[in-house]
């Protein structure tokens, strides 16, 4: 559902992080802000609920090229983990290009993620979107901590349908872009098939 800006000759995509409370999305998005060009990135913008914020920005990356003499602008948003903020969930969700699935390495925290990965499912097919059937990465982040379960451990309850997947340490920024990359590589081949 990109947009296309036709004075600007830019084409607008939506990426969203999506995954249970306090798995890193947040810090994987201050991570590309702060690691981003200013001349290449807007403002970033935070909406604060009660126990949680919801980030969003944009970026033009400059290297991943034109389509069509258009420039691609990517915009960055994150959802709340908390299954109280479903609706805002929804909200982020509409006309979504791709999705980055953020999974908590923790072995207290599998429960979280697979609610986590339901609720993603269940709220694309609302809005008429099959998870299976538009770009879709998945990051293992908080490699670091002591209770990470495996990869192989996590692939199997949260990637079932092999997408690609990454490994992460948001802090520290380990994966962080090779995350993103993977995933507006993918919106950028949804989006030549579109115009060819």
């Amino acid at each position: 559902m990109s947009f296309i800006n036709y004075s600007s000759r830019e084409i607008n995509c939506k990426l969203v992080y999506y995954g249970p409370g306090l798995c890193g999305k947040t810090t994987n998005l201050q991570y590309i802000y702060d690691k981003t060009r200013p001349e290449a990135k807007g403002k970033m913008i935070s909406l604060a609920t009660e126990t949680e914020r919801t980030l969003f920005f944009d970026f033009l990356p400059l290297s991943l090229g034109e389509i069509r003499g258009f420039k691609t602008r990517f915009h960055l948003y994150t959802v709340p983990g908390q299954v109280f903020y479903d609706a805002s969930r929804k909200l982020i969700l509409k006309g979504v290009d791709g999705v980055c699935f953020v999974a908590d390495s923790q072995a207290e925290r599998m429960e979280a993620n697979i609610e986590s990965l339901d609720n993603l499912r269940l709220n694309l097919q609302e809005q008429g979107y099959e998870l299976d059937k538009i770009p879709y990465v998945i990051q293992y982040n908080k490699r670091d901590l002591p209770s990470a379960v495996s990869v192989k451990e996590l692939s199997e309850v949260c990637n079932p349908t092999g997408v690609p997947e990454f490994e992460g340490i948001a802090v520290t920024g380990v994966g962080v872009f090779d995350t993103l990359k993977a995933l507006a590589k993918q919106v950028l081949a949804e989006l030549r098939k579109g115009t060819s």
